[in-house]
């Protein structure tokens, strides 16, 4: 299933992509007088399985929506953790060695999360913006020191996400916080697609700027999977429904070039993140 999320005035509903069509789920449910999940946390709580799901709201006359605003795929994090420095490729052009036990580990926030077609906006008290393609991972059930054999049971989906970053802010001490978790740094979208229709382990991976291609990789360069991730931070971290997991970026950032090449993202300036069986997100800077 490819679910989206979208604003209703103030609320966020919950929205299913069918057949080319953005469909009101809750609508669309109480249109049809069924008992189904009508919100994502109602999704994932669901007993049964995807393909139960999936067919019994094939079966609905589909309230559609002719336009509307995209909200975040997940609103209401526990936690947004952050894997850096994933790819051998990106490793080598900011000057690290393959060879680690596992990648930094970082944190986003709820006030950074954004969503397709959002302005990111960008702070006064830095200069050097920077994007981040990254495949991001949604949890679905609680996950406590899980076997890595059983890690992909706990992911609920996979979204594109864009590790947004002033690295002037990152850099400025050991602890890379302040330039990762401003406001509206963390855009997800613009899909929610459940993890029963994606590899999420082999995926192409894009990022382009105003229309020019600065990243282009594969999640089958990570350097650790997706199961791999959830299984070494559920040893420490007990990971909930609605988490999300940015998962690292491969090469191409603007970091990674020689000093006098960085010419570093400004006001104006659309970024584009694909990912294949996802869609495109994309954000303009303010």
């Amino acid at each position: 299933m490819k679910f989206f999320q979208f604003y209703d005035g103030d609320r966020v509903k919950l929205g299913l992509v069918q057949n080319g069509q953005w469909i009101d789920l809750a609508a669309s449910i109480q249109k049809n007088g069924a008992a189904l999940p009508a919100t994502l946390a109602d999704v994932m709580a669901y007993r049964g399985t995807r393909a139960a799901l999936a067919e019994q709201y094939a079966r609905l006359t589909p309230v559609c929506l002719p336009e509307f605003s995209f909200a975040p795929v997940v609103t209401h994090p526990e936690k947004i953790l952050c894997i850096g420095l994933n790819y051998a490729a990106h490793r080598r052009e900011t000057g690290e060695t393959d060879e680690i036990p596992f990648p930094p580990v970082f944190c986003k926030f709820a006030n950074a999360l954004n969503a397709h077609r959002g302005e990111i906006p960008l702070p006064a008290g830095a200069a050097h913006f920077d994007y981040e393609a990254e495949l991001v991972l949604v949890i679905g059930k609680k996950a406590h020191c899980v076997a890595k054999a059983d890690a992909m049971s706990y992911l609920f989906g996979c979204t594109a996400g864009n590790d947004f970053s002033a690295r002037d802010l990152q850099k400025a001490t050991s602890q890379w916080t302040l330039g990762k978790a401003c406001d509206g740094f963390a855009p997800v979208g613009p899909l929610l697609v459940t993890a029963d229709e994606l590899s999420p382990d082999r995926l192409d991976i894009r990022c382009t700027v105003n229309g020019t291609l600065r990243q282009h990789s594969n999640t089958e360069k990570m350097l650790f999977s997706c199961a791999e991730i959830i299984h070494h931070l559920s040893q420490y971290i007990t990971l909930m429904p609605g988490d999300l997991i940015f998962t690292g970026t491969p090469e191409g950032v603007i970091l990674g070039k020689p000093r006098a090449e960085q010419v570093w993202l400004k006001s104006g300036d659309t970024v584009t993140v694909e990912i294949a069986g996802i869609g495109a997100l994309t954000n303009v800077l303010k």
